[in-house]
């Protein structure tokens, strides 16, 4: 008899959102939730990255395959002259913190938070804008890595397109939203941001560990 495929269990929205290893655990947190929204993923990187995008990205697609030996070859390996940039979020919302480190040496250039009421997409994007007014006042020519797509499409668009409302209690959070934002309309940058390839490299460096 074959052996069952592992599977990872993302849960945007549930009791308690989150990546789960069994179905079980995945079960018990979108039971009695109206409206809940996740998904199985054949690797823990792949639960991961799908985790910190969007439902709708994911909803009616099927899971990504193991990568091809041609496409590894044709990605590479990563700049070491570069910073790397992540962020973690303990619930979504929940405490949310990030850094910046030396992608070589694994360094801690940078970090804030935690954030309390925070999402990891926000935290994201937070970093990305750090780690760019990091680079410019530096004057340093290294490029910039990121996990998120999303992040880069915000800092793209100099916006910070998140669903969540401010309360009393995240408007430290977003007080540094509106001045990265402000940073990106008011700031040129010569630096190359460039999606870590997790797939083929494992966890960016910047990765804060938490399973």
């Amino acid at each position: 008899m074959a052996k069952k495929k592992e599977k990872f269990y993302v849960v945007w929205e549930g009791h308690r959102p989150g990546i789960y290893m069994t179905w079980d655990d995945c079960k018990a947190m979108i039971n009695g939730y109206a409206n809940a929204k996740y998904k199985s993923f054949e690797s823990f990187d792949l639960a991961k990255e799908a985790y910190k995008g969007v439902y709708e990205d994911y909803k009616g697609t099927k899971t990504k395959k193991v990568l091809s030996q041609d496409l590894i070859d044709r990605i590479g390996e990563p700049d070491l002259y570069s910073i790397a940039v992540d962020a973690a979020s303990s619930g979504n919302p929940g405490k949310m913190e990030y850094r910046g480190v030396d992608t070589q040496t694994k360094e801690q250039l940078f970090h804030q938070g935690p954030f309390n009421e925070g999402t990891n997409n926000i935290g994201e994007f937070l970093a990305l804008v750090h780690g760019l007014a990091y680079l410019k006042k530096k004057g340093s020519d290294r490029i910039l890595y990121t996990d998120s797509k999303i992040a880069m499409g915000w800092v793209r668009k100099k916006q910070c397109k998140t669903s969540l409302k401010r309360t009393s209690r995240n408007q430290e959070m977003f007080t540094l939203v509106d001045r990265a934002i402000q940073w990106l309309k008011t700031n040129t940058y010569t630096t190359t941001i460039v999606k870590w390839e997790t797939k083929v490299w494992g966890e960016i460096p910047a990765d804060f560990g938490r399973k």
